[in-house]
């Protein structure tokens, strides 16, 4: 009893151990790229600021000439995904070996900030063409350093933007698939989390414009920011 007491005791004296683990924290964040992907798809002429599987697609669309969708947009939203993921690694060679907590509160902090920046953005001049490019790079931005992120800290099954090997993974790793079926109420959080975001974003973005729900998106991730532990 007194071990168990003593392993309580230093657990909550642990900054690591204090507020939100890092599972919450990335399934937020995956109903966070559900809003940001129909902000800039339904928002800005169908491109992806969360998604670059898609992205890349739709730059394929764009390039055939296919109507309602930008090559201009596309390359913006990938040019700024790289750039901010290469921030995103350059911030985990500077803090990664140190406190995980510390590690993901700073960077979701960045997120927030960027993203209160788009939403001031489009508060401030909907429907202008700077609006538009300016969106698209500052999302797409948060995004890639959010990727490189959540890639460095390794939480299984979490990526926050891509549901292609989740979805492989609860199919092929199920009971019926012949697998133990152990991730699977993680995996299906995830998938559910995307779909909440992009109803929800979609909701927003149709009848309230795009201001909203990036405004929404920057106050979640702040709050995240504010509350998460180094813990999975």
């Amino acid at each position: 009893m007194s071990e168990q007491t003593g392993t309580d005791t230093r657990a909550a004296g642990d900054p690591e151990a204090r507020g939100l683990r890092l599972v919450l924290v990335l399934l937020v964040l995956t109903v966070v790229s559900g809003l940001i992907d129909a902000v800039s798809y339904l928002g800005l002429e169908h491109v992806f600021t969360a998604n670059m599987t898609g992205n890349v697609v739709v730059l394929g669309f764009a390039a055939a000439g296919a109507p309602g969708f930008s090559v201009e947009h596309t390359l913006t939203s990938l040019g700024a995904f790289v750039v901010g993921a290469i921030a995103g690694g350059r911030v985990a060679v500077w803090l990664g070996s140190g406190s995980r907590r510390t590690w993901a509160r700073l960077t979701l902090a960045a997120e927030a900030a960027l993203l209160g920046v788009s939403a001031a953005v489009a508060f401030a001049a909907p429907g202008a063409t700077a609006t538009a490019y300016t969106l698209i790079a500052v999302t797409a931005f948060a995004m890639g350093l959010r990727n490189a992120t959540v890639r460095k800290l390794g939480v299984p099954d979490l990526t926050t933007t891509v549901l292609t090997m989740t979805l492989t993974g609860l199919a092929a790793d199920s009971r019926a698939g012949g697998g133990p079926g152990t991730r699977s109420p993680r995996r299906t959080a995830s998938v559910v989390a995307m779909v909440a975001g992009a109803a929800l974003g979609a909701w927003l973005v149709l009848h309230h414009g795009l201001g909203i729900p990036l405004a929404i998106a920057a106050g979640l991730v702040a709050l995240l920011a504010l509350t998460a532990s180094g813990r999975e």
